[in-house]
């Protein structure tokens, strides 16, 4: 009996679900090295690329040619010479991360943002700008991979990635904790630096394309808007995300 594509493209996520994630890239795998909190099991390697690095005892190491290197990672994949197999970082309860906010770094919320390239380069703005830490749902945002880490460029390993079952009940938690929610949207009046008050601030963005859907922005205090050119219908969301964390932390600078 034949299977169905559709089954077997099913059946194949759900075998690479339980793989180890590899990471690639010499910022990314430095970074996994230096992060306490994460297990790197393996790391692969070109001689010239592990003479750069400095790998702790215990570590399994190979070396490898670089035509042998692509098997490990997805194709065109910009490896640098240099891979390392990790395990996840452990989960993070929201209640806790909030009850352990040290300041007013805010935080960002990801609704359904899917792209890894997306969710990694808005992590790395968010290190960037200072933001706390960034929350999202657990089955509508990638899982750590090597092609979200190599986008973070290290700022996986710094900043908390807190995955919720519910994100309206984890807003609701996070007004709670004193954060003034602000979900972005092109379709309002409001600009961002009208919506920033003194409050810590939580940014709240949307899916690709989609935008906020309804029940998250009814779980925000404001929508509000980049001011950006009418030439341009929107922004990437990790570029409006760069412009937001920047207009966050420096409201009411003098």
């Amino acid at each position: 009996m034949l299977e169905r594509p559709a089954m077997a493209k099913r059946r194949k996520a759900k075998r690479n679900e339980g793989r180890a994630p590899c990471f690639w890239g010499k910022h990314a795998v430095e970074a996994a090295l230096a992060n306490p909190a994460r297990s790197v099991t393996r790391i692969w390697a070109t001689r010239e690329a592990l003479a750069a690095i400095d790998v702790p005892s215990g570590i399994p190491v190979e070396i490898a040619a670089v035509t042998d290197l692509a098997r490990h990672v997805p194709r065109d994949a910009p490896h640098q010479g240099l891979i390392a197999e990790v395990e996840p970082l452990a989960e993070i309860a929201l209640t806790g991360l909030l009850a352990d906010a040290p300041g007013n770094g805010p935080l960002v919320i990801l609704d359904q943002v899917t792209d890894p390239h997306n969710v990694g380069a808005i992590m790395r703005s968010a290190v960037a700008f200072g933001a706390y830490a960034m929350i999202t749902q657990d089955r509508h945002a990638p899982p750590e991979s090597g092609a979200l880490a190599k986008a973070a460029s290290g700022a996986l390993e710094l900043l908390p990635w807190c995955r919720v079952v519910n994100l309206s009940r984890a807003l609701d938690e996070i007004a709670d904790f004193g954060y003034w929610r602000i979900g972005l949207a092109g379709d309002t009046d409001m600009t961002l630096d009208e919506a920033l008050g003194a409050k810590r601030v939580a940014l709240v963005f949307g899916a690709e394309g989609a935008g906020l859907r309804q029940n998250t922005a009814s779980h925000c205090d404001a929508l509000a808007r980049l001011p950006i050119s009418e030439a341009v219908d929107s922004l990437n969301v990790s570029n409006a995300a760069a412009v937001a964390l920047y207009a966050a932390t420096t409201h009411g600078a003098s």
